[in-house]
Parts: C-alpha cells; sequence; structure tokens
C-alpha cells in the first residue's frame, strides 16, 4: 500500500517531567478474544486481498432470490445493516478466496448466478458462503457491475462485516496491573502503516492499541492484510478523544511517552518499561500540541543516516522492542503472553 512514509513528526516535546496519575480507576469488565471475534476462515493461508468502500448499501432488484436473509423490518435485520460510509466490498475470485483464507469476516456475498449456464466455481463459492452461515444474494451480472470499482468482479462481490473495536477499558483490563504496553495513534492516516503498528504491537505483547474514529485509518482490507491477522488478536479500542484516552491510561498507571524526531533525549535515554505508553503521531504532522502536553516526556530515535526518518510504523516497532529489551533487561517478563 502506497505510503508517504514520514517519520514520527511534531513540535518539540515538553521534556521529561514527573509521573502523574498514578491512581486506578474502577476496575474494567475483562476483555477477552471471543468478545464478537468468532471469525469465519481457513487458518493457516496468507492473506492478500483488495477492496473498496461502496457509496451505499444495494438494492436488490426484482426478481432476485436472497438466501438466509433475515426479514426486511426484523430486528435482526436493523441490527445488521452497516452504515453505508463504513462498508467495504471485496470483488473478484481470488480476492474473495484469500478473504475467507484469512479469516475476514464477511456479512453478506453477491454472486452472479445464471439458471441456464452456472459457472462450477460460483456455484461452490456460493455454497462455502451458505455453509458458513453467510447471506447470500443470488443476482445479476449488471448488479455487480454496478456495485463494482473496476468491473472486474468476476460474478462475485461480498461485503466484509462490522469490526468489532473494544472499549478503551477492554484495553485497561487487558494490561492487569503489572508491566504493560499500549500504543496511542495520534491519527496515523496510512491504512497499511496502521496494520503494520498492529502487527508489531501484537507481537511484543502489547494489551492494546488505541485511535481516533475520526480523521484516521482503521481495520479495513488493506489493515487485515499488513497486520497479517493481528487484528484478530489484540484489541483495538476507537475513542473519540485521544487526550482524555492518555488521561485514562495515566491513572491507571502508564507513564505516558511521544514520539517525536524533535525531541531532546534519544529513546535509549528515555524511561521506557514498566506500564508505558507509546504515542505515535500524524505520518506528515506528527504528535499533536495537545497529546504532547498529556505526555511525561518526547523522545527521538537516533541518526546516522542523511534520511529525514523512519517511517511511523518501522519507529514504533523499535520503540515497541526497546521497551521490551527494558524490561528483560530489568529481569522482568511483561506484556501480554498470546503464544
Amino acid at each position: 500500500m502506497a505510503s508517504k512514509n514520514q517519520g514520527p513528526r511534531g513540535q518539540q516535546g515538553n521534556g521529561q517531567q514527573g509521573r502523574r496519575g498514578r491512581g486506578r480507576g474502577q476496575a474494567p469488565r475483562a476483555w477477552s478474544s471471543e468478545d464478537g471475534r468468532q471469525w469465519r476462515g481457513r487458518d493457516g493461508r496468507k492473506a492478500g486481498l483488495a477492496g473498496k468502500a461502496g457509496p451505499q448499501a444495494p438494492k436488490a432488484p426484482k426478481g432476485d432470490r436472497r438466501r438466509g436473509a433475515q426479514g426486511k423490518g426484523s430486528p435482526q435485520a436493523a441490527r445488521r445493516q452497516p452504515r453505508a460510509e463504513e462498508r467495504v466490498l471485496v470483488e473478484g475470485r481470488r480476492a474473495v478466496d484469500e478473504a475467507l483464507a484469512a479469516g475476514v469476516p464477511v456479512r453478506r456475498a453477491h454472486i452472479a448466478l445464471n439458471k441456464g449456464s452456472q459457472d462450477p466455481k460460483l456455484a461452490r463459492l456460493a455454497a462455502t458462503f451458505e455453509a458458513d452461515g453467510v447471506e447470500v444474494d443470488i443476482c445479476s451480472k449488471a448488479r455487480l457491475d454496478a456495485m463494482s470499482s473496476h468491473g472486474a468482479h468476476q460474478g462475485v462481490v461480498v461485503e466484509l462485516d462490522d469490526f468489532p473495536y473494544a472499549d478503551l477499558e477492554d484495553v485497561v483490563a487487558a494490561a492487569g496491573d503489572g508491566d504493560a504496553l499500549v500504543l496511542v495513534l495520534d491519527h496515523v492516516t496510512d491504512e497499511g502503516n496502521f496494520g503494520a503498528i498492529v502487527r508489531s504491537a501484537e507481537v511484543a505483547g502489547a494489551a492494546g492499541v488505541v485511535i481516533p474514529k475520526a480523521r484516521a485509518a482503521s481495520v479495513g482490507v488493506g489493515a487485515y492484510k499488513t497486520s497479517a491477522g493481528a487484528v484478530l488478536h489484540v484489541p483495538i479500542a476507537r475513542v473519540s478523544n485521544l487526550a482524555t484516552a492518555v488521561d485514562r491510561l495515566k491513572e491507571a498507571g502508564f507513564w505516558a511517552g511521544a514520539a517525536t524526531e524533535h525531541a531532546e533525549q534519544d529513546v535509549w535515554d528515555a524511561p521506557l518499561g514498566g506500564r508505558f505508553c507509546l504515542v505515535m503521531g500524524n505520518e506528515q504532522t506528527g504528535v499533536s500540541r495537545l497529546l504532547l502536553d498529556r505526555c511525561d516526556f518526547s523522545c527521538r530515535l537516533p541518526q546516522r543516516g542523511r534520511v529525514e526518518s523512519l517511517n511511523v510504523a518501522q519507529a514504533a516497532t523499535v520503540m515497541a522492542y526497546e521497551w521490551m529489551r527494558r524490561l528483560r533487561e530489568a529481569g522482568r517478563e511483561g506484556g501480554v503472553d498470546r503464544g
């Protein structure tokens, strides 16, 4: 996925300050990977698919046959109906096969099957979806042409299900009472960068990732691919206000640090370790002043080369592993073990 590949940037940090917010809030409910994450798919196969965001939910023309659908006015149908701007479509046989292999949740499959000359591959695909309990819409090729972004749907378009984001309290609960890492992404916009950061966070044993609801990358087709499925295994919380989220994490005993190339101290000298909230900034503008002021310190990665900096995903990976190294050096094993 294309990226501008700018490093974590921002204004000068506020320097190392005294630690604030050591108190703990009320005990939250425990987050579980089983909460809303019952994915369909085949384990062990590599993901890689392409999709698009659709402008509006499809309307079935007269004569289309719909299998396994809830009644139009039923409560179940109302709950399952996605908002048009959030719907993500995957089209083409190979892309759909890879979506199934990756365990990407599918809401509905639209397949063009004619009574007179049915394509056996499409018929098998329809049977697979029905066996998995996915709603199958048998429709016309013209219908798929209207839904497709490039006309190469090959007779199949699927709608992805809504991603089950966690609450911030789920992330706090996953952190427990000991050493823990949480990544806060300050409006990272590239879905490839976002997915790569989630992958690094999961491998490093982070308790969760926090992202804003607006003007930021979210879990879509690209994130499933670049995270190698890690989005299914680590809590990802979407919040309305990142500053409030950082305050809550500090109340839960986290030490907050912002990554910015304009910081005075190198990451090697920064107080990483323990309960650590790592704030990574937007690819172009870096960490906002509002979040810099919320952080206890800022730090940067030292550079010896001529390019401006690492991109945000690479920088997040280095800092997450430096947090792990500090714990190991101190003889502690922190983080969430998902092995």
